[in-house]
């Protein structure tokens, strides 16, 4: 069983490579498996047997002036990659995110909740969701949310950043979310694989949920700082191009019916991350 990740050297692809070590398993970079070359991106992935795209555009801030660019990557480069793993006959998966929804949710989003973006990384995003269920007879879309891990910026790495620098920060108290490491992610989609699961769509988080206030203050305790450094504010005092959702909770109800292990709590999983040093500064 050949396995090929897309997006192979990023924060989730990284831990995909990881999760499947001693396994057939090539990681590729943009150099090797461009989302928007087809024709080199469906010679890079043949004679795979599963085929996962981690690989996206994730400036959400820069995608409200540069749409486009979001939508190749994220939406038709998606539609092409699980074009190519069809014409080689692999397993495609797809990975997504909570943005697709509007995060006016007062109750977790359940897989069948129709999409509502809101910013253009979202709109992107969807876009992607769509061209995956055309061109491939049966994916499998695992949306995600509030990823940390050792391979790029995430939110907790810029909490402890900031801690080393300033005698507090100011964090929302109005955005609810489920903070995922990506080792966890990474280790919840091989089980997807090897439990042949059916096709469709998954909600894959830690479980849980915490504002960014409180996953703060959580990343400066488990650091051994004082969390009283971390001070409440809201989204009104943080003004930014893009508008994030208010509520990012996911529900996980396909994911618990094909039997699968929810993964552990988000506190336990930060916990192990810091321990390790996988969110320190840089």
């Amino acid at each position: 069983m050949r396995y090929v990740v897309l997006g192979g050297r990023g924060m989730l692809g990284h831990d995909l490579a990881r999760a499947l070590e001693g396994r057939d398993v090539v990681a590729l970079g943009r150099d090797q498996g461009d989302l928007t070359h087809p024709a080199a991106l469906r010679a890079a992935v043949d004679g795979a047997d599963v085929i996962i795209n981690a690989a996206a555009y994730t400036r959400v801030d820069d995608a409200e002036t540069d749409e486009a660019a979001a939508t190749a990557i994220n939406g038709t480069g998606a539609g092409d990659a699980a074009r190519a793993a069809a014409e080689v006959g692999a397993r495609f998966v797809q990975i997504s995110t909570d943005y697709v929804f509007d995060g006016s949710a007062t109750a977790p989003y359940s897989e069948d909740t129709p999409l509502a973006p809101v910013s253009a990384y979202g709109r992107s995003k969807a876009e992607g969701e769509r061209l995956v269920a055309q061109a491939h007879p049966a994916p499998h879309i695992v949306r995600t949310a509030w990823l940390y891990g050792e391979q790029g910026p995430n939110f907790p790495r810029t909490m402890l950043t900031l801690a080393a620098g300033r005698d507090t920060v100011d964090v929302v108290t109005d955005q609810i979310g489920q903070p995922t490491w990506t080792r966890d992610l990474a280790s919840g989609i091989v089980e997807l694989l090897d439990a042949e699961a059916p096709a469709g769509i998954y909600h894959v988080t830690n479980s849980g949920q915490a504002s960014k206030f409180e996953l703060a203050r959580a990343a400066f305790e488990l650091a051994g700082l004082d969390p009283d450094r971390v001070h409440p504010t809201d989204s009104a005092s943080f003004v930014s191009p893009a508008p994030r959702p208010a509520y990012s909770v996911l529900g996980h109800d396909a994911w618990l019916a094909a039997g699968l292990s929810e993964l552990r709590p988000w506190r336990e999983a930060l916990a192990e991350a810091v321990a390790e040093g996988a969110v320190s500064p840089r």
